[in-house]
């Protein structure tokens, strides 16, 4: 899934290691400054205070982005446009979920890529038994939702999860986002900033509020950051031939 090469162009796992450097550690902090106290002057401030959170992410987004690794800055731009085009699929069109004054609150693509982000830095960090915990543990609960009939939309979502995570290089990541996302979701539809629908239209499948392995969209993501990267190396080197053939004619 994930690829430490450059040339994909996908979300380059940092090899392990125990600590966070200073510069990580101030990036991880506004991350949970921005979600978690923007959450809650959403929740409280109406409008407004949803317009202030939305700028004070933004300057988040572009502050993370001036300080990340440059190998990083091009997937976290693929990532920024891909889960803008997502929630407009997965909440206006789809209606997936619907926040707190049905829109897509306009923190809430940066807020993707600041949650990327630091996964991708906690990514580093966790130990083996925690990589191989988790699969694991999203196996058995796909296991306990079929068979009760609860939150059966996690199925499917779990399904991709661990055909995602087979894949080496991207296990720690998609470990860590598992996790990251559900306790973001848990915060989120805690104090009400958005909500799963029950029943899952069109599919007919049912979701919990949220559900829990909402975290796998993130795998998927990953794997359309990775198809973009690639098709802009193709249209550069197409382009590229092309201006060679033209300056040689």
């Amino acid at each position: 899934m994930i690829s430490r090469q450059a040339p994909d162009l996908r979300m380059p796992v940092p090899p392990r290691s125990e600590r966070l450097g200073m510069q990580e550690r101030e990036n991880l902090v506004l991350v949970v400054v921005t979600i978690a106290g923007g959450l809650l002057v959403d929740h409280h401030a109406g409008l407004a205070g949803q317009l202030a959170v939305g700028v004070w992410a933004w300057a988040a987004f572009f502050r993370i982005l001036h300080t990340a690794p440059a190998e990083w800055r091009l997937p976290l731009y693929l990532c920024l446009v891909w889960s803008t085009a997502g929630e407009i699929f997965l909440s206006l069109v789809w209606g997936l979920y619907t926040y707190r004054l049905e829109n897509v609150p306009f923190f809430i693509p940066p807020g993707h890529v600041l949650l990327f982000y630091s996964g991708l830095v906690m990514a580093a960090k966790v130990p083996r038994g925690f990589v191989v915990l988790v699969p694991i543990a999203a196996a058995a609960y796909a296991v306990f939702a079929i068979v009760r009939g609860y939150d059966t939309l996690s199925v499917p979502m779990i399904v991709l999860f661990i055909l995602c995570w087979l894949q080496t290089d991207g296990r720690r990541l998609y470990s860590v986002m598992l996790i990251a996302a559900l306790v973001m979701e848990l915060y989120g539809t805690w104090i009400g900033n958005w909500a799963w629908q029950p029943e899952v239209p069109y599919l007919g499948l049912h979701s919990a509020n949220p559900p829990l392995a909402a975290g796998a969209f993130y795998c998927a993501l990953d794997v359309l950051v990775g198809l973009s990267g690639r098709g802009l190396r193709r249209l550069r080197r197409i382009t590229s031939s092309r201006q060679l053939t033209t300056q040689a004619g």
